[in-house]
């Protein structure tokens, strides 16, 4: 029995100890903010179709600390998707988030960085993307799936025109970027947007140039029957007619592929990477990007316990709830008892708790 008590004791220290050692930061502090947003650049750097995505907020934070400093950050964050694409070297920060009307794209990922030396490092992941479906816009441009047909023939009328007033140069058709429809006076009218690259022609045939230094660039059009379209390149983001400027950045390298860039899918927009080891990190599970996290601590220790003290005194002292594991009014005592100053004040942080998580939504 004496064994016994002693294994047991031991366990449950073993679990308080795992369990102060899951910091939950503010969602809104500068050490979630710097997390997340490498985390954002990492996404749209393994994203190699369709548009980069931006930070709009983050939902929560975990650091799980170690000794050595190796700490692993775990978050969940959303994402919308902006106007750039993912050839386009414009800076995240400097693009422009997709509003609602024109069907907005949303990604919610959940994340797991690893600090080495001061430095954070994405380890793991797994995102779910969809449109969103709030405040539906009568009237306004409805998305259509990237194999639509007579969506994916205007794409081609439209290049078709392109390449017509072009000199001693010829584009190919690199990717379907997005394309909807609209009901207007007149009829039916095409909203598209789709990427070009140089082709090299040998008679009426043209293929994509696969190539680092072959031009690229981002084309929108629109109309009923007769596509207007404008184009810019990514190497120097101005007009296409322009001769005269030049642009010595070169474009993002990415993979060309030849042939029929027609979709099989019947989504209406590139979905991000959807997942990077997840089962291998021990902190996400293998299923959804809205599934529970998989996280090592013992699950009788629930993760408010572990919540750092605030300069307020909390609200637990004399009216926890009754549910409460036995190990919660432990730690409570040991770390927070000192501070509370009467039970009137912890009744008053009870009636106004602090918010840590979510954090702030940056765009909507």
């Amino acid at each position: 029995m004496h064994l016994l008590g002693i294994t047991v004791a031991l366990g449950l220290l073993g679990a308080i100890w795992a369990q102060l050692n899951v910091l939950r930061p503010e969602c809104d502090s500068p050490e979630a903010e710097e997390a997340a947003l490498v985390a954002q650049d990492y996404l749209n750097a393994q994203h190699t179709h369709g548009y980069k995505y931006a930070l709009n907020r983050i939902e929560e934070i975990k650091i799980y600390t170690v000794p050595d400093g190796n700490n692993t950050y775990v978050l969940e964050i959303e994402l919308l998707e902006t106007d750039c694409h993912v050839l386009d070297p414009t800076p995240v920060a400097n693009c422009t988030v997709r509003p609602k009307h024109l069907t907005a794209i949303e990604g919610d990922c959940d994340v797991v960085l690893k600090k080495v030396a001061g430095v954070l490092t994405v380890t793991a992941f797994k995102c779910k993307t969809e449109e969103s479906r709030e405040d539906v816009c009568l009237g306004c441009p409805t998305l259509l799936p990237l194999n639509h047909t007579q969506g994916l023939n205007f794409v081609q009328a439209s290049l078709t025109k392109l390449n017509n007033v072009t000199q001693n140069l010829t584009y190919a058709l690199l990717e379907v970027g997005r394309m909807s429809t609209q009901v207007v006076a007149g009829g039916q009218k095409y909203i598209t947007e789709f990427v070009i690259i140089e082709a090299s022609c040998v008679n009426d045939t043209c293929v994509p140039l696969n190539d680092t230094t072959a031009a690229r660039g981002i084309c929108t059009s629109e109309g009923i029957n007769d596509p207007s379209v404008n184009c810019k390149m990514f190497s120097t983001m101005m007009p296409i007619v322009d001769a005269n400027t030049t642009g010595p950045a070169l474009p993002p390298q990415v993979h060309v592929h030849l042939g029929s860039v027609s979709h099989k899918h019947g989504f209406g927009h590139h979905k991000l990477t959807a997942h990077h080891n997840p089962h291998t990190s021990g902190y996400l599970s293998a299923e959804s990007a809205e599934s529970a996290e998989v996280v090592p601590v013992a699950p009788a220790l629930t993760i408010p316990a572990a919540e750092p003290a605030s300069a307020s005194p909390p609200a637990g002292d004399s009216s926890s709830d009754a549910s409460a594991s036995m190990e919660v009014p432990i730690t409570v005592v040991k770390r927070e008892a000192p501070i509370v100053a009467s039970a009137s004040a912890a009744q008053k942080d009870h009636v106004a708790p602090v918010k840590v998580c979510p954090g702030r939504i940056r765009f909507f």
